[in-house]
């Protein structure tokens, strides 16, 4: 469309009609995420920290193992440890009699081999004696002297030990790069001898809130106004998916000022914004935005509802995320599209958890008028020996 400066009321209603049109230009929920997907590169840079440090974490490196875990064959439980051949077939009536020859007391190495018809006591994780191919729980043992037992039940190889390297082999790819580290990561860590370990610097994202009716959530608001809902909710969902966050206040609806305000928040890898995504004459996001640097704004408009007014961009290389201004439509459409961009950038898959299917009833009915994907927020009722119902909660 040509604009002529000359006429600039012609050329403000142009440029409002042109808006509009690229507005309605809508993206499906998965050719919006595709397209902003593709935009992204993880911002990878790295760092060493130790692992009591490390829960959430996103592993920069692969760990194996250097050793054995366990580093030698021990008893999970208190009891008697033999060759399996010796005991096959015990039972009360006909028990197996075996010579004690020593004891391995915990923390300590076995100090003497079984030879046939041999026994040492042991406890729970005490190691077994080379010789030893199985463990006869205590409670199925008799005692008949200082040097005697006899097995009441048959026993089989392998039985109540954990044989040398049975959890982790020496060279085995214990964890990949691109993990995020859990606790029992940690724990297998430890078990490896590792206390510290490579991972990739938190993600740090910025959050803005627009608005010229919103409020700081400690002022009382004054008529057309509201509290700043978002900020909280977006902050502690950026901050479970493992972002350091940097909240930089309520901007109003005023396009230098919210320029000003993106730009001091340059140095983070993202910024999210909520409010200012809908059509109208206050909506300054997408000009601020395709200010800032190429390609500017990729999508205006997602087949969602509710968040139908969601903008995705990366302007100067920075990804940038606006969102709808009312607080359960921001929510749907970070979890729906902005999380995977999320972890994108964190050098994660795009979708982690697998989310499980619900079969229940809607406490009404509930139509969806149009061709856009339907989110909503359920609360789940359980009735006894019925279908769960659910009550569900919308916003366009």
């Amino acid at each position: 469309m040509q604009i002529n400066l000359d006429t600039p009321i012609k050329c403000e209603l142009d440029r409002g009609m042109a808006e509009t049109m690229e507005f309605f230009d809508i993206k499906t929920v998965e050719q919006a995420k595709e397209i902003m997907l593709r935009h992204l590169t993880p911002r990878l840079t790295t760092e060493e920290i130790p692992i009591f440090q490390a829960l959430g974490r996103v592993l920069a490196e692969e760990v194996r193992a250097d050793l054995d875990v366990p580093g030698f064959s021990r008893s999970t439980v208190d009891g008697y440890a033999l060759r399996a051949k010796d005991a096959f077939g015990a039972s009360e009536g006909l028990p197996a009699y075996l010579t004690v020859v020593g004891e391995v007391a915990m923390g300590e190495a076995a100090l003497f081999s079984l030879g046939p018809g041999e026994a040492a006591r042991v406890a729970t994780g005490g190691m077994l004696p080379p010789g030893a191919d199985a463990v006869a729980m205590l409670e199925y043992v008799e005692l008949l002297d200082d040097r005697t037992i006899g097995v009441l039940r048959s026993v089989a190889p392998g039985q109540d030990m954990i044989a040398r390297g049975e959890d982790i082999r020496a060279g085995e790819l214990i964890l990949g790069a691109g993990r995020r580290l859990r606790p029992q990561d940690l724990g297998a860590l430890a078990g490896v001898g590792r206390t510290v370990v490579k991972v990739y610097r938190w993600l740090r994202v910025a959050v803005i809130s627009t608005g010229d009716e919103v409020v700081p959530p400690e002022v009382e608001p004054g008529p057309g106004q509201v509290r700043d809902i978002n900020s909280a909710a977006l902050v502690s969902q950026l901050q479970a998916e493992g972002c350091q966050v940097e909240y930089k206040g309520i901007v109003k609806d005023d396009a230098a000022t919210l320029r000003r305000v993106m730009l001091d928040s340059w140095d983070c890898d993202v910024i999210l914004l909520s409010g200012g995504s809908s059509v109208g004459t206050r909506d300054v996001t997408a000009e601020v935005i395709n200010s800032l640097g190429k390609p500017g704004v990729l999508v205006h408009g997602v087949a969602i509802r509710p968040g139908k007014p969601t903008v995705l961009a990366v302007a100067g290389g920075k990804p940038i995320f606006g969102l709808p201004g009312h607080p359960v439509s921001a929510m749907i459409v970070f979890d729906v599209i902005v999380r995977p961009g999320i972890r994108r950038l964190m050098g994660l898959p795009p979708e982690e958890r697998w989310r499980g299917r619900i079969w229940a009833r809607l406490t009404r009915n509930y139509a969806s008028g149009d061709a856009r994907s339907t989110c909503g927020s359920p609360s789940k009722r359980r009735r006894e020996r019925s279908w769960p119902s659910l009550s569900w909660a919308n916003r366009g």
